[in-house]
């Protein structure tokens, strides 16, 4: 069985103990490979690597960085299918679902490719008689980042290169579930001419992750995951003195007004509910029918969540691959089940699908869609994250009434709104209480260029990702007032404050 190693100081590294977990195919349900679970040895291996790397990629100049970025971008754009198929076989996820991730990591590639422009500084001229004020931003050292399964390749993209481009050195750690993408994202900057040591990968678990976050040579560490452990990762890192970005969890709702087109809403809705079966921090969970759109958005909806196909990511037509895990597949069907049992209509249920032409498949952990309606804000399929393809429906009278429930929801990830009306739609933007908004877009995702976070309970602290917030959180601002007499010039030097006079 092969062994997925570290990657430390520009190469493959043997893990410096024994541990390891499994690897699994989620569509077939059998392990493909073990993964080096990595202790505190071998954090500190890497970040050894990291800190001496850091002196000269530190001084190195913005053209090197941005062609070093460049050479990175393009190989990630050469060789996005087969890391598009690496995703797929460890995720589970369709491969276009997979090369759709690539893609949104490799526009913060772009925004890195830019940063010379970004990181300039400002100059003010003869702030006081001959004196000066300039500013600029340096790197702060080493950094880390802690990521989750279902995006292995985009939610680290959203921080190592912007790390990297504005003069850091990197520590990625992975999600043991599936590891084989870091890898070989760690063998695209070798051979886009990235220094040793600038970028390394240690696997594993919690032992690595509070090694992570104990170590006294990492100045700041970026986390996407669950909000439980968001709030550990912020309360642990802040302190030791640590910057940390800390996304958590989302319970996100797509509310549909009468006028909105209920066709197009359903379907994407559809598709912002199932696609990567239900597993993205921006998928749609809850579908808030306001009035007279409840009955026809249902039927709409039933309708176009049995057309969904369910099969292995990498076969033609399949639109929702497994799940990551046979946990994760029982947590879901555990939760529709409670559903039916708290008073919610289970219209559609996933458990009930068989998957047809794969017998390959029999131990794959997939399920269905499932969709449920007339729920309520006590059930816990609302309350709860379930993360997999589950949609509910709950049901309000009024727009007014819709801002409410999403505002008294502790979650504050992503909103959308299905509308033709722009009065409503400027209305609900600036009532809800959430950090990403779409209007008639169903995973409203922003740019590179703008920042990733929620608020509420999905965002720990004040740091979201990429955009101009990833370039604050990876530099320290220098402030430089100067002045430069002339030698036979006179001075004299005052005992009070110094002032602009």
């Amino acid at each position: 069985m092969n062994t997925i190693p570290h990657w430390i100081d520009g190469s493959p590294a043997t893990a410096a103990g024994p541990h390891t977990a499994p690897v699994f195919n989620p569509a077939t349900g059998q392990e493909r490979a073990r993964v080096a679970l990595g202790s505190a040895a071998d954090v500190d291996a890497a970040v050894t690597a990291a800190t001496h790397a850091f002196d000269a990629w530190s001084e190195s100049s913005l053209s090197q960085r941005t062609q070093v970025m460049f050479a990175f971008r393009q190989l990630l754009l050469e060789h996005e299918e087969e890391l598009g198929r690496i995703i797929s076989a460890e995720h589970g996820k369709t491969i276009d679902d997979a090369r759709g991730e690539i893609m949104r990591g490799r526009e913060v590639v772009e925004y890195a490719c830019g940063l010379g422009d970004v990181l300039k500084g400002s100059f003010s001229d003869q702030v006081s008689r001959g004196v000066d004020v300039h500013d600029f931003r340096q790197p702060l050292g080493v950094v880390a980042g802690i990521t989750p399964f279902n995006f292995p390749a985009m939610v680290p993209l959203w921080m190592h290169p912007i790390a990297i481009a504005t003069g850091n050195t990197f520590v990625l750690k992975p999600s043991e579930r599936d590891p084989s993408a870091a890898n070989f994202v760690a063998e695209l900057y070798r051979r886009a001419g990235l220094p040793d040591g600038v970028f390394n990968v240690v696997h594993g678990g919690k032992e690595a992750v509070d090694a992570i976050l104990a170590h006294p040579g990492i100045e700041a560490v970026s986390f996407v995951g669950s909000t439980p452990i968001a709030k550990y990762v912020h309360e642990q890192a802040t302190a030791r003195g640590k910057r940390v970005q800390a996304l958590g969890g989302a319970k996100n709702h797509a509310v549909v007004l009468p006028d909105a087109d209920l066709e197009f809403a359903a379907n994407h809705i559809t598709a912002g509910a199932y696609g990567s079966a239900g597993e993205r921090c921006m998928a749609l969970s809850v579908a808030v029918a306001v009035g007279d759109a409840a009955d026809a958005l249902a039927d709409a909806l039933e309708r176009k969540a049995r057309e969904v196909k369910v099969g292995p990511g990498d076969a033609p037509g399949t639109e929702m691959g497994p799940l990551v895990t046979k946990a994760a597949r029982e947590r879901v069907e555990n939760a529709v089940a409670s559903a039916a049992v708290q008073g919610a209509k289970v219209v559609v249920d996933g458990h009930e699908l068989k998957i047809d032409g794969h017998p390959e498949c029999a131990d794959g952990f997939f399920t269905g869609p499932s969709l449920l309606d007339h729920v309520t804000t006590g059930m816990d399929a609302y309350t709860e994250e379930i993360f997999g393809p589950v949609l509910a429906i709950v049901r309000v009278d009024t727009l007014d009434e819709a801002i409410d429930l999403v505002n008294a929801n502790p979650y504050g990830n992503g909103t959308a709104l299905f509308t033709a009306s722009g009065e409503a739609a400027r209305r609900f933007q600036r009532k809800v209480r959430v950090g990403m908004i779409g209007i008639n877009v169903p995973v409203p995702v922003p740019m590179s260029y703008y920042s990733f976070g929620g608020w509420k309970d999905s965002l720990i602290g004040d740091s979201p990702v990429h955009g101009s917030e990833g370039i604050r959180f990876y530099t320290r601002p220098k402030v430089v007032t100067s002045r430069w007499p002339q030698p036979a010039q006179q001075l004299t030097a005052g005992f009070g404050f110094p002032t602009s006079s």
